[in-house]
C-alpha cells in the first residue's frame, strides 16, 4: 500500500476504468479507515455515504451527472451526503432542542461531506483504485436527493466513480506554490505577479485543449483564443450556468430545511 506522500503525488483523475469489480473487503476497509480518521465537529459525524452498485441505478446517476461515460464504466459511485437528518431524529428522541436545520448546519456537515470524501479517495489511492470527483453533484443536487430518497436536512454534496484505471494520465499542473500560500495575512497579487503566476498553466493548458480536436473545434467555433476565455466560455463554467445553478442550489437547501421556508420539522413524515 502506498504511503500518505506516495498517494497524494501519485493523483490522477481517471475516466476510463476497467470492468472489475471492488472487493467488499476493501470497500469496508476504506469506509472504516476514513470515517474514523477524519475530523468532525463535535464529533457529531454530520455526513453520510450512499454507495451504488446496481447497473440500473448507476445508470440513472449517469444521467443525472451529465452523462458521463465513466460512471458507467466504473463499478462504484459513492455520493457523500451532508446530513443533520440522523443526528436532529437522534436529539427529538431523547428530548433535546432541535438544531442543525439552519444555513450554519449546512455550512458545517457540507465541509464534514468533503472531509471524509478527500479520505475515502486517499484510501481508495492509496489501493491502487482510480476515481474521478464530480462537480455534477452540486448542478443536479436536487434531483440526485429525490432519486437516493434523502431526507429532510440531508443533501448530496460531491460524488466520486471508483474502479481499477484504463489509463494513465497526465499529472495536472498546479500553479506555483506561491500562489496559494500567505504568510500571516493575505497578499494581494499585483498584475505582474499575476502574469509570472499563470504564464506556465496558460501555455500549458491551452496546448492541452488545442491537442484535442473537439475542444479545438468549439474555441473556434466560439472565437476562444485564451485558457481563461475557455473557463468562463458556454463549454466550461459560463457564468450564466453558475448563476441559475446556484439558485437551484438555494432552493435545494430550503427544500431540504436549510434555509427559511423550508420544510418544518417532521413535515416530511406527516
Amino acid at each position: 500500500m502506498k504511503t500518505v506522500a506516495e498517494t497524494l503525488t501519485a493523483h490522477r483523475s481517471i475516466r476510463q476504468f476497467k470492468p472489475d469489480e471492488i472487493p467488499q473487503n476493501v470497500i469496508d476497509e476504506v469506509l472504516q479507515e476514513a470515517i474514523m480518521g477524519t475530523s468532525s465537529s463535535g464529533n457529531l459525524n454530520s455526513f453520510s455515504v450512499i454507495l451504488t452498485r446496481d447497473p440500473v441505478r448507476k445508470r440513472r446517476l449517469y444521467e443525472l451527472h451529465s452523462e458521463q461515460d465513466f460512471v458507467l464504466q466504473a463499478p462504484l459511485v459513492i455520493t457523500f451526503c451532508a446530513d443533520w437528518h440522523r443526528t436532529r431524529q437522534w436529539l427529538k428522541l431523547r428530548g433535546a432542542r432541535d438544531n442543525f436545520n439552519n444555513f450554519l448546519g449546512y455550512q458545517v456537515a457540507a465541509n464534514e461531506a468533503m472531509l471524509i470524501s478527500q479520505s475515502v479517495t486517499l484510501g481508495f489511492e492509496a489501493r491502487g483504485y482510480g476515481l474521478c470527483y464530480m462537480g455534477t453533484t452540486l448542478q443536479a443536487m436536487q434531483e440526485i436527493a429525490d432519486y437516493l430518497n434523502l431526507p429532510e436536512t440531508c443533501l448530496p454534496i460531491t460524488t466520486i466513480a471508483v474502479g481499477v484505471p484504463d489509463e494513465q494520465p497526465e499529472r495536472r499542473e498546479r500553479l506555483p506554490m506561491r500562489a496559494y500560500i500567505h504568510d500571516e495575512t493575505y497578499q494581494e497579487a499585483s498584475t505582474s505577479k499575476l502574469e509570472e503566476l499563470y504564464q506556465a498553466r496558460e501555455i500549458s493548458g491551452w496546448q492541452r485543449y488545442m491537442s484535442m480536436p473537439h475542444l479545438k473545434a468549439m474555441c473556434e467555433e466560439g472565437s476562444i483564443t485564451s485558457l481563461a476565455q475557455m473557463y468562463t466560455s458556454p463549454y466550461k463554467y459560463d457564468p450564466d450556468a453558475y448563476a441559475a445553478t446556484s439558485l437551484r442550489v438555494l432552493e435545494a437547501l430550503r427544500g431540504r430545511g436549510f434555509l427559511p421556508g423550508g420544510l418544518e420539522v417532521g413535515q416530511d413524515e406527516q
